[in-house]
């Protein structure tokens, strides 16, 4: 399962719910894009660090953005970003989802619904 940026910060706020979800799936995955937001919302090195330890801990695979996800992103961004407004980040995650086979595990289900291939797993904190 591929986590959306919104579960891995409740997670680090100590949302029991995100815990649970973390704990019961056995192969975890974040988009690079994600682990960039993550440190964009962090404030210096102690954090930075607190970020890479927990991804590691909790044996996350980070997948890189390849030449395939930014074409079906560009896809998503001419298809969805007009009308629905998806940005540029949730379009590179839904594509690194969808290219990596992963169900995207989210609490802006909003934000990635309107992308018919794109399996997606509701988060309520």
């Amino acid at each position: 399962m591929l986590f959306d940026t919104d579960i891995l910060i409740w997670y680090l706020r100590g949302n029991a719910k995100a815990a649970e979800l973390l704990d019961r799936t056995p192969l975890r995955t974040a988009s690079v894009i994600s682990y960039m937001e993550l440190l964009q919302g962090s404030r210096g090195a102690r954090e930075h660090q607190s970020i890479r330890d927990f991804l590691s801990e909790f044996n996350f695979s980070v997948e890189v953005l390849s030449e395939n996800i930014g074409h079906r992103a560009s896809i998503y961004m001419e298809e969805y970003g007009p009308t629905t407004g998806l940005s540029a980040t949730d379009a590179l995650i839904a594509a690194t989802a969808v290219e990596s086979g992963c169900t995207l595990a989210t609490g802006n289900f909003k934000h990635f619904s309107p992308i018919a291939e794109l399996r997606i797993t509701r988060f309520k904190h």
